[in-house]
């Protein structure tokens, strides 16, 4: 178990016992915890992408930057680990929200867990969710495990995501509503009810601390966006997806991201050579991945409008303001036709109400770079995320990198180091699990950490990583054994050479799964339903 380190408890408890609450409060930062969905490692301007991020870009010369910073490879358990500071399967949410009558896998947040929301709320916090929400089903709204059940005073965002000009989910609180205006767009509603959120915030509990979590949907599939920002990119990506990976790769490198010892992953043997491509179908190629861009770089205004909105009321200075994503970027193919669910109208045009299309192998390899696989495996480029940590109080290496290890499940004691908040044995009378991860405080302060290991599991998919090491294997698949420091594109398997490094990992994998209640995936009732398969699909020519 991971816990805080005792000079951070210290200095909580100190800080909780300073003068009265009034002036409690007004040494404690805001928090802001921005969430993107299926950005890749490669996909924001100061991580090598050539999308417009200038907003993100500012955060990062501001703050610090993540270059080893982890996710739970997947949308439902990143969240479920970020919110509780535990592992997926710990808080109940080992895959999606099907309740599969095992601890770890049902169908949202289970009784041992708290979040961020509610421990903050007890310590004298105003806390707000905006955007996706995905660890509770829609027929529990309003009942429980739903962000006004799980600590949060007030809300406005959808449960999973969907088509972001007429979502088929769209909630205020504990209601559901319809958009607000014609021209709705889920990324535009997001940003501006948080920007109203801090704006009441500001009129009405100006005294309090407040923990925003800001869930954008962007840039998950469908691809769906405003015309004018898609006309940006349109053309910008008719050189292929290959030759992107080669300029992002070398930005990775000048910027210091990446070691320049580590080889660009080979093309994903699944995406297409683009020498090969038809030039019809590389226009539509073009396409998507302006449209993904042009979603990314709408995010990133968002983003903008909220940190002037920090600044309007004289919080920029004491927010602590984090950004990543929830998993690596998704080769989904989804064959959704008339008659299917979320199906794509035949002749619509790709990022428009009636399109569904999805990036696909071959951008969402170049989404990775350099890394290797995709959303849902646990192989890089599926669990690495960008981590951007501003505060400008607290903060001093502005614009540096950072190659401390973390991951989501270090969020939660982070919040509450921060706060001047501990993490309880019980919760309204609930014994809780005892929190996984540490709190990153230390290295925001310029400070190291103790290298504890690290654990996944997806859909069988599992790896462990123990300081340079990391052992990895595909479902079904034998162990794979890498030197993270000297290899971390994952190229070069020393299982057959380290044999005894195996067996120790294998066992602490083991172990760790035990603890935490993953189930073999094949003796789970879900287990049929296999949309990893759906990353498998050879590139082809485009369906019109």
């Amino acid at each position: 178990m991971r816990t805080l380190s005792l000079t951070c408890v210290v200095a909580c408890v100190a800080l909780a016992r300073i003068g009265d609450a009034g002036e409690r409060d007004a040494g404690r930062p805001n928090i802001v915890l921005i969430l993107a969905d299926d950005l890749g490692f490669s996909d924001l301007g100061c991580y090598g992408s050539e999308i417009a991020t200038p907003n993100l870009d500012r955060l990062a010369a501001g703050g610090l930057r993540f270059t080893q910073f982890y996710n739970a490879a997947r949308c439902c358990p990143t969240r479920a680990a970020l919110l509780t500071g535990l592992y997926p399967h710990q808080a109940g949410v080992g895959h999606m929200l099907g309740d599969w009558a095992a601890p770890g896998y049902t169908a949202g947040l289970n009784e041992r867990c708290a979040t961020i929301a509610d421990l903050l709320r007890d310590a004298g916090y105003r806390t707000y969710q905006v955007g996706k929400w995905h660890v509770g089903r829609p027929q529990d709204l309003g009942t429980k495990n739903w962000p006004l059940q799980r600590g949060f005073d007030r809300f406005y965002g959808t449960g999973g995501g969907g088509n972001y000009f007429t979502p088929e989910l769209l909630v205020r609180n504990n209601e559901r509503i319809s958009p607000e205006a014609d021209n709705f767009y889920a990324t535009d509603a997001f940003t501006e009810n948080a920007v109203k959120f801090i704006d009441d915030h500001a009129r009405e509990h100006a005294s309090k601390p407040f923990f925003l979590h800001l869930c954008y949907t962007a840039p998950h599939f469908p691809l769906h966006a405003r015309p004018e920002d898609i006309a940006k990119y349109r053309g910008t990506y008719r050189v292929g997806w290959d030759a992107i990976r080669e300029r992002r790769v070398e930005r990775q490198r000048q910027f210091g991201i990446i070691d320049p010892k580590w080889k660009l992953s080979p093309r994903d043997p699944c995406a297409a050579d683009w020498n090969e491509v038809d030039d019809a179908d590389k226009d539509e190629w073009d396409l998507r991945m302006a449209v993904f861009a042009a979603m990314v770089d709408r995010m990133d205004q968002g983003i903008g409008k909220v940190l002037d909105a920090l600044r309007k009321i004289g919080a920029e200075e004491n927010t602590l303001v984090l950004f990543l994503s929830d998993n690596g970027s998704s080769a989904e193919f989804l064959d959704n036709g008339p008659g299917k669910p979320r199906g794509h109208t035949p002749g619509a045009v790709t990022g428009t109400r009636d399109s569904h299309r999805c990036l696909e192998v071959g951008w969402a390899n170049a989404g990775n770079t350099p890394f290797r696989e995709h959303k849902m495996w646990v192989y890089e480029g599926g669990i690495s995320t960008p981590l951007i940590a501003h505060w400008p109080a607290a903060i001093k290496q502005r614009g540096q990198l950072t190659r401390e290890v973390g991951h989501v499940i270090d969020l939660m004691p982070t919040c509450l180091d921060v706060a001047g908040a501990t993490y309880p044995k019980t919760f309204r009378e609930r014994e809780l699990t005892p929190a996984a991860g540490e709190s990153l405080l230390p290295i925001l302060q310029g400070k190291s950490r103790d290298d504890a290991p690290l654990f996944w599991e997806h859909e069988g998919n599992r790896a462990v990583r123990q300081g340079k090491w990391k052992l990895v294997a595909e479902y079904h698949g034998p162990w794979e054994l890498y030197d993270i420091e000297g290899d971390r594109t994952e190229l070069n398997d020393l299982a057959s050479t380290q044999p005894g490094k195996v067996a120790e990992l294998t066992a602490l994998w083991q172990s760790w799964a035990d603890r935490a209640g993953v189930v073999p995936w094949e003796k789970l009732p879900g287990s049929n339903y296999k949309p990893s398969a759906t990353y498998r699909k050879k590139s082809e020519p485009v369906a019109r």
